[in-house]
């Protein structure tokens, strides 16, 4: 190894130690579930808002969003103003349900309207569509450390697993909060080094050509010159990024597990409105500054033969200096270890309240429920670490496969807790049978690839809707 790699590679290792001994001395003692699940409660909403953002990111945001610049355009930004949409639609319409008595977990809102076997269902669904789709979140934080170190993905994957682990095991949601803030500045500190770097180096020949500006910077995709099926099948045009952002976001961030899990460690309704709308004005600024890195790299590089998502750790590793590609590197893992870490607390908590505790007779004190709940914490690390190593093989880019398999039940979840909320005369009966259906389709809207992927989720809720609504009219159910 070169002086050059050993000192980015010394880099790194300082940052994942820190990362480690901050989160064990963060998260203090639990002395319940509630407090290793939940934070007992007492996080800052700022906290909170700047930890679901680092957990929504990942290595995707940081490795692939610039690819896809790199590729197309600015395009993606769409689905991005639909993702703020998406999430005062949750501050205003689910949030308020989630506060109306005690829930440990968002699918305990399910057996409060609905019953407890479609808690269960729920349950379920979600610890696969997660395992899946983080399994692929965690495959792309390997990328730059194997090529880093030179070594076998599946040795890279290890190390950041055992990383997250760590401070997940000993101090649960509160350290994870915590750490996912500190990262989130790491992270996006080394994109504006990144920014720096190339515009300090390129000088003003990257906006000399229009053409290029013109291509590359382009935002808006109306998408109406194409024939009425082409439509939809154009992932990113204004009306699919409003819309089909706005549903995923209402789906992964006011049903998913990972994070209202969050959004339910603050005090009060209020605080955890004020957290999910900022995460919203946030988010933009954010994927705005990967997809200008996308554009800035390929204003220095041209075109080269890379994997979309290989061109910017080839680039943080070959082309910055000693120093630099190493903090950099540090927030390519701060991005993954914040949603590696949210991952495992989410499948964990899940398994242990929704499906160990509401479905055991027998009553646990506390500190049975902390052991077994570090137990799960451990299983679902082996099990994501399964899932990363399945997916090592693809050639789709990691951002739009790990969405694309969230968007797969994302809309049968959201449908179903809307149709809890707008139809009163839905039972649980019918609330399965509509979100199975709904599933059925998507599945076969995916498989002859009717529309593109951004569409999924709206689909799903339709569905869902429109079978509630039927089946409760016709009382047969």
């Amino acid at each position: 190894m070169t002086s050059y790699r050993l000192t980015d590679l010394i880099i790194v290792i300082l940052y994942l130690s820190v990362v480690a001994i901050f989160g064990i001395l963060s998260g203090g003692k639990q002395r319940s579930i509630k407090d290793y699940f939940l934070g007992a409660e007492k996080i800052p909403w700022i906290a909170v808002s700047f930890s679901i953002i680092a957990a929504e990111t990942s290595t995707l945001t940081f490795i692939s969003i610039p690819g896809l610049a790199y590729k197309s355009n600015f395009n993606f930004l769409q689905l991005a103003f639909g993702f703020c949409v998406g999430r005062i639609a949750v501050a205003l319409i689910l949030l308020p349900k989630y506060y109306q008595g005690e829930i440990s977990t968002v699918y305990t809102y399910l057996e409060r309207r609905f019953g407890k076997n479609l808690r269960t269902f729920a349950s379920i669904v979600f610890l696969l569509t997660r395992v899946a789709s983080d399994g692929v979140r965690l495959f792309a934080a390997a990328i730059p450390l194997y090529l880093l170190l030179n070594i076998e993905p599946i040795f890279a994957i290890l190390i950041i697993s055992f990383i997250a682990l760590i401070y997940t095991y000993t101090g649960g949601m509160k350290a994870i909060i915590y750490v996912d803030a500190l990262q989130m500045t790491i992270y996006l500190g080394g994109a504006l080094l990144i920014i720096f770097y190339i515009l300090n180096n390129a000088g003003g020949n990257i906006f000399s050509d229009s053409e290029l500006i013109n291509q590359k910077l382009s935002i808006i995709n109306l998408g109406i010159s194409k024939s009425f099926s082409d439509f939809f099948l154009q992932p990113y045009t204004l009306f699919s990024g409003i819309v089909g952002g706005a549903f995923l976001s209402m789906a992964s961030h006011g049903t998913d597990q990972l994070i209202v899990q969050r959004l339910l460690a603050v005090q009060n309704l209020r605080k955890s409105q004020l957290a999910i709308i900022t995460t919203g004005v946030i988010i933009v600024i954010q994927f705005a500054i990967f997809l200008f890195i996308g554009f800035l790299l390929y204003a220095f590089y041209g075109e080269i033969s890379l994997k979309s998502d290989e061109i910017l750790p080839t680039f943080i590793i070959k082309e910055l200096p000693v120093g630099f590609s190493g903090f950099i590197i540090a927030g390519i893992f701060a991005a993954a270890l914040s949603t590696l870490s949210g991952s495992i607390s989410s499948l964990s908590s899940s398994t242990m309240i929704d499906l160990f505790l509401n479905n055991k007779k027998d009553n646990l004190d506390e500190k049975s429920k902390l052991f077994y709940s570090r137990i799960f914490t451990i299983i679902w690390t082996i099990i994501l670490i399964a899932s990363a190593f399945f997916f090592m093989n693809t050639n789709k880019a990691v951002v739009e496969l790990a969405l694309s398999i969230s968007s797969f039940t994302f809309g049968g979840m959201l449908g179903t807790f809307l149709l809890g909320i707008f139809n009163k005369k839905a039972n649980e009966k019918i609330a399965i049978t509509a979100f199975i259906i709904s599933i059925i389709v998507v599945s076969l809207f995916i498989i002859f690839k009717v529309v593109a992927w951004t569409w999924y989720v709206f689909i799903g809720v339709a569905i869902v809707m429109i079978i509630g609504f039927i089946l409760s009219e016709l009382k047969k159910f």
